[in-house]
């Protein structure tokens, strides 16, 4: 392993809001079969309407999470996204757009699943920390308040003034 890869662990390991149930094996099996990918700002990580076919594991930048008409959240170091259209294979519900520079791993489906079918215990603490993740996004987004919307009259609303 080299010295990169020991501090990209040390990244994932240590976030608060990451994948919390992998030990560090599970990691280091994961590190190994993952592809480093970079992104500028404003690069689309995920695109809303469109399938990811895998995840990304953020290892340096922020990226704001776009889901109209909330407040972007924003993830960071060590947290995952496109896990929802990885977990449901339908296209992502939301964007992910750079606000700076990233350094990413990227897992597509069929190397996470020949790490599962090799790994069974690897896969049950990888969906435990996918599920706690997307609840505890779920009750963010839900205390979270939506954007004011700017209304303008419609036409049908001033004839009925």
């Amino acid at each position: 392993m080299t010295k990169t890869d020991q501090q990209d662990l040390s990244v994932l390991t240590a976030a608060k809001n990451g994948l919390v149930y992998l030990t560090p094996n599970d990691w280091a099996l994961i590190v190994d079969k993952a592809a480093r990918v970079r992104f500028k700002a404003g690069d689309n990580i995920v695109e809303r309407d469109r399938r990811t076919h895998g995840v990304y594991l953020l290892l340096r930048g922020a990226a704001a999470v776009q889901i109209p008409p909330f407040t972007s959240p924003t993830i960071g170091p060590g947290e995952i996204c496109g896990e929802l259209s990885f977990l449901d294979e339908l296209p992502a519900s939301a964007s992910v757009v750079a606000q700076g520079p990233i350094e990413a791993y990227y897992l597509d489906r069929p190397t996470l699943q020949s790490l599962f079918e090799l790994f069974p215990h690897l896969a049950s603490r990888f969906y435990r920390s996918l599920a706690t993740n997307l609840a505890r996004r779920l009750r963010d987004l839900i205390a979270a308040k939506p954007e004011p919307t700017i209304r303008t009259p419609t036409a049908a609303s001033k004839k009925q003034s």
